[in-house]
């Protein structure tokens, strides 16, 4: 009882840090979920593969969904999905599929794990060619984050770069990775700098 209680006294704290806040954010980050992910890590450019393909999967799996669906499930998929290991990944069998699908942690569409597990497949097939996912899927946007000046409202679905992104992986064999999901992608792991001229970090990265 006590533990309960000081967890929900820790989390009013910091409901009230963030609504105190004065820093200036893109606007969708609303909520101390979305503040810490929008704060510490969307944007930041990212080249550790492990983290890629994480990311490739989590936005795969977010599709027809909110963001904050996935990001509330993200400790649930790093378990379930052995931490995002592509290796372990590409060896998942049926029973394994049948086992995910059972799990109320993920989101259990067939569909949406069977192609987890094909794309650690491709995953592991571009890391051999390139020597690794990131020399590949950083040369979309030809190695350096794209800065962008976008106001409120103004930020695109997708650009021809993603378009180019998903139209190549699509042809290695990935899944969920039409250019939408490309494009969401590319701003999580700081391939594009989408945030907003007036955000606190817009000038950061």
């Amino acid at each position: 009882m006590v533990t309960r209680l000081n967890w929900l006294l820790q989390k009013g704290l910091n409901d009230m840090t963030a609504a105190n806040d004065s820093k200036t954010r893109c606007s969708w980050a609303n909520g101390e979920l979305y503040i810490e992910y929008h704060d510490k890590e969307w944007g930041v450019p990212v080249h550790d593969d492990r983290h890629l393909f994480e990311m490739l999967i989590l936005e795969g799996a977010q599709a027809g969904l909110s963001w904050i669906t996935i990001l509330k499930k993200r400790d649930n998929y790093r378990r379930a999905f052995d931490n995002f290991d592509a290796r372990k990944i590409a060896r998942y069998d049926a029973r394994k599929v049948q086992k995910l699908l059972a799990d109320p942690g993920i989101v259990r569409n067939k569909l949406k794990v069977n192609a987890a597990v094909q794309n650690a497949k491709a995953f592991l097939a571009v890391q051999k060619e390139f020597g690794s996912f990131d020399k590949y899927i950083w040369q979309f946007v030809g190695g350096q984050p794209i800065v962008n000046s976008w106001k409120k409202g103004q930020t695109p679905a997708r650009t021809k770069e993603s378009d180019a992104m998903s139209k190549d992986l699509l042809k290695r064999g990935f899944k969920f990775v039409g250019s939408t999901i490309c494009y969401a992608f590319m701003q999580a792991v700081g391939m594009v700098n989408d945030h907003a001229v007036d955000c606190f970090l817009h000038k950061k990265f």
